[in-house]
């Protein structure tokens, strides 16, 4: 998972900045779910955060 953020951090950051314009993902009104969904392969873990995104104010 550590290795996953610090890969796809700054690209998340980017894909924020191209879909909806200059500002952030709250980190404050957010929200962390997390669960395992079977797999033949093995079970995967999906990872979803969801926060509310706050423009850039001048």
């Amino acid at each position: 998972m550590k290795a996953a953020a610090r890969a796809l951090g700054a690209r998340a950051d980017e894909l924020i900045h191209e879909q909806r314009g200059d500002g952030i993902m709250s980190a404050i009104n957010f929200r962390l779910d997390v669960r395992r969904v079977p797999d033949p392969a093995g079970d995967r873990v999906v990872i979803t955060l969801d926060g509310k995104y706050l423009p850039y104010r001048q």
